[in-house]
């Protein structure tokens, strides 16, 4: 039955044709090549694996004798499709036999199959036309399409070929602008270096389409609400009686009215309601005035302040549309209401001169649910843990203090996979659970109520309180968190600029199974017996069965006459000890970190004036400053770590910390549906341990490799730290408190749904001092230490969620012995570093 179904021609009538092709041949070059296609009416149908029209198959499969009554069932509301409605249809098509049947599996076939697309003349012509057009449209005013249909008879099928001449484009000769009103003159000449048209340039409409609304932009933000309402202000002359291929170009904006100048607009009168419905907004009891803004509310479970703080405007205020837009952001940024109304237009009463430029504004607010549930799973990616199941309960309770205050509690659990040093194969070998707890406030949260004074509404001031715990299990070393923090955010220029405060950032972290660190890093534990063995054959009696292993260890690093005696062809066993030591001492450490954290970011990505935008995120963090004035009480802090000060016996972290993280994003072909990128970042990170601490805490150094960094290398994998020549069995579980890392990649859409990249990345760790084995940064040698690696990849993009699957290739390991380190001689095409992730590295 099935291949019968798969006769695609099996329901193509006698004397029509299944348009089984599409083919575009471009005379002069495939330009607009990605467009074109998507201009053509009829399309053939989708094959499986581009080798069937598995969906054509399907619908055969549906006796042909019920396809009229299907397709007519199909057009019917889904709400609607009944019995009853089979029976009416079977009898409007003189088949009172078939009532009462059911047709699932026919239905069902017509459902998931698809209708053979049947060729059209008619519809091939239009689309030619159509395609004629745009290319005139995008200045290619004697472009030629014509068409040529191939026609099976005996098979049932046809393909159409497209013929594309596009010949020369006309271009820009001149540029002039018509702007009798000389405010609205000045205005655009003030921005006239943001013209999107310019002489020389292809005389393409889509360009002038865009350089109307630029205007129309910049006006509406300087006061003028009704400029060019009707879209007839603004035109565009091109005169091409002396060339059809270079001809002068004239804007001009003028108003329908002549001799009325534009008027520039002020607010008036602003009322925000919250109510159950329209109907009842202008029924309200409550009724309140702040500031000019006039509120009225059906009881006071919402405070007048509360609705008051997140409108930006003003009566009086000259209009700008942005201040509209942010208003309507900031309501619902809230996450307190739906907004039933957000209206602004024309006073209806008064003078002419009012009616004509006094805006009202109206909010009509309906309150959302006091309490709100959520179960998910999602799928969860990081640096350390790679792909793992998140899911997770969360609860929102509105409005809890009457100022539109949130508080967020949830509930989370990853399940995952890590790299395990003692079970390589291991997998969903880790987990986190964590309870977290966040209180919002939709203002700031200062001793001084005034505050919009200093820090303006329209920044859209945030507070949050943030309290959690958290249990994790990793690389069989557990750890306990738990985290506190009081922060403070605000948006600058639509968002643009962001500033963060966090004040009285808190972290305690507990690291379980601490006297197991052997027993889940093997490899360490091979150097550590032979470097006790050493040990113990000069001291017999300072061994595992008399003290601990820390107290051994600690006897050897500080024996200076044993160190000395080691030969030399021994050293790099004993200088990989040592930074097991300092691997052993930052990951099995307790700490306290209570640090002030202010970070600022720039972001142009998604701001539709940037073509190629920018990004800079920049963080610092001054952590242990206020600890280190509360107490002077010690204890031994690990074997390498020496002696520290100590908050309830735990110490305390005391550093600085610098990151700055900068990406540049360049488009090319910006005239393509989806145009190409070339996308740059360069990460610089420096942790400053000091006072309190000779090393960073774990949880704020840094590590080599993974998805979203140096692809090459996986997470913990042998990058670094510098040009080290340690064992990299202990090398690879090494953090540092230096970082750079440059990344380099072209992205290129091959269709909708996919896209393929071309990267580089390069890289490294490394210490502010040398630690014994060549691992401080050093400006005369950072570049030669740095990892690199290259490689391709490809993106799938379905709805908003970007699947990335990544193949990177070695090209310059700095830990090889010198003079091998290029090893782009040695890749092994089949065998790259793959790299699965969900979003783009950056």
């Amino acid at each position: 039955m099935f291949l019968y179904a798969c006769n695609v021609t099996k329901k193509v009538p006698d004397g029509e044709y299944l348009l089984t092709a599409n083919k575009f041949q471009y005379t002069d070059g495939k330009i607009f090549s990605d467009e074109i296609p998507d201009l053509v009416a009829q399309k053939p149908n989708k094959k499986t694996l581009l080798v069937l029209p598995l969906g054509v198959g399907l619908y055969n499969m549906a006796n042909p004798k019920y396809d009229t009554i299907l397709k007519e069932y199909m057009t019917y509301p889904s709400e609607m499709r009944n019995q009853k409605l089979r029976d009416s249809l079977f009898k409007k098509f003189d088949h009172p036999e078939f009532v009462g049947r059911n047709l699932f599996w026919n239905r069902f076939f017509h459902t998931v199959g698809e209708a053979p697309v049947i060729y059209s003349d008619a519809k091939t012509k239009q689309s030619a036309k159509s395609i004629n057009n745009r290319l005139i449209n995008r200045g290619y005013w004697d472009a030629q399409v014509t068409t040529n249909v191939k026609r099976d008879s005996a098979g049932k099928k046809a393909e159409v070929d497209y013929i594309i001449t596009h010949k020369d484009p006309t271009y820009t000769k001149d540029y002039f602008y018509n702007i009798p009103d000389q405010n609205v003159r000045s205005i655009y000449e003030s921005q006239l270096t943001k013209s999107l048209v310019r002489k020389g340039q292809i005389l393409d409409e889509t360009v002038l389409e865009k350089e109307i609304t630029r205007i129309n932009d910049l006006m509406k933000e300087e006061g003028y609400y009704k400029f060019n309402n009707d879209n007839q202000d603004i035109y565009f002359v091109a005169d091409s009686l002396q060339s059809r291929k270079n001809v002068p170009l004239v804007m001009n904006i003028i108003k329908d009215s002549i001799g009325t100048p534009y008027r520039k607009a002020t607010i008036g009168k602003i009322t925000v309601s919250v109510a159950g419905n329209l109907n009842n907004a202008d029924k309200l009891p409550l009724k309140d005035s702040i500031r000019g803004i006039n509120i009225f509310r059906r009881d006071s479970s919402y405070k007048a302040n509360a609705l008051w703080l997140p409108i930006i405007l003003k009566p009086g205020d000259i209009y700008k549309q942005s201040n509209l837009d942010l208003t309507r952001r900031n309501l619902i940024s809230m996450n307190n209401f739906t907004i039933l109304k957000a209206a602004d237009f024309l006073r209806k009463e008064g003078t002419a001169a009012e009616r004509d430029s006094i805006i009202d504004v109206e909010y009509v607010l309906r309150p959302l649910p006091k309490y709100e549930f959520n179960i998910a799973t999602d799928i969860h990616y990081s640096q350390i843990l790679n792909f793992g199941f998140s899911p997770s309960v969360d609860l929102t309770t509105r409005n809890v203090f009457g100022g539109a205050e949130n508080l967020v509690t949830s509930f989370s659990g990853v399940i995952g996979t890590t790299k395990d040093p003692k079970n390589p194969d291991a997998i969903f070998n880790a987990y986190e659970l964590s309870a977290q707890a966040s209180l919002q406030f939709p203002r700031l949260l200062v001793p001084f109520k005034k505050y919009y004074k200093v820090i303006p509404k329209r920044y859209s001031p945030i507070t949050s309180i943030n309290l959690g715990a958290s249990v994790q299990n990793n690389i069989g070393l557990g750890r306990i968190n738990f985290n506190a923090g009081l922060n403070y955010s605000a948006n600058v220029d639509e968002g643009r600029i962001q500033h963060r405060l966090t004040l009285f950032n808190t972290q305690l972290s507990l690291t379980q199974n601490k006297d197991r660190y052997y027993e889940y890093f093997p490899a360490e534990d091979v150097i550590r017996q032979a470097v006790f063995g050493w040990y113990e054959d000069v001291y017999p009696d300072v061994n595992a069965n008399n003290y601990s292993y820390d107290q051994i260890s600690r006897m050897i690093v500080n024996d200076q006459a044993f160190l000395a005696s080691i030969p030399a062809g021994d050293q790099d066993i004993l200088n990989a000890f040592r930074q097991s030591l300092l691997n052993k001492d930052r990951q099995t450490q307790d700490v306290i970190i209570s640090s002030i954290i202010y970070n600022f970011t720039y972001n142009e990505i998604g701001k539709k004036e940037y073509t190629n935008p920018i990004f800079f995120s920049g963080k610092v963090e001054f952590a242990g400053n206020t600890l280190s004035l509360l107490t002077h009480k010690e204890k031994e802090d690990g074997v390498v770590s020496g002696n520290s000060k100590t908050i309830f016996k735990i110490p305390y972290s005391q550093f600085i910390k610098f990151d700055f993280d900068f990406k540049k994003y360049f488009t090319f072909f910006n005239d393509r549906v989806k145009p190409h990128t070339l996308a740059f970042r360069q990460l610089v990170g420096v942790g400053i341990p000091y006072g309190n601490s000779s090393t960073m805490p774990f949880i704020r150094s840094y590590f080599n490799g993974g998805a979203n960094d140096i692809r090459a290398w996986v997470a913990f994998g042998g990058l670094g730290p510098a040009d080290s020549q340690l064992d990299e069995r202990v090398r690879s579980y090494a953090m540092d408190n230096v970082k750079l890392t440059t990344s380099v990649e072209y992205r290129l859409p091959l269709t909708n749904m996919f896209e393929a990249a071309l990267f580089t990345d390069a890289g490294n760790i490394w210490g502010l001092k040398d630690n014994g084995y060549g691992d401080q940064f050093k400006f005369k040698k950072f570049i030669s230490q740095m990892g690199v690696g290259s490689g391709f990849g490809i993106r799938m993009n379905i709805a908003y969620v970007n699947l990335r699957l990544d193949f990177a290739y070695k090209m310059h390991d700095p830990n090889r012995p010198k003079g091998s380190r290029w090893v782009i001689d040695e890749i092994k095409p089949l065998q790259p570093t793959v790299n699965f992730a969900i979003g783009y590295p950056f």
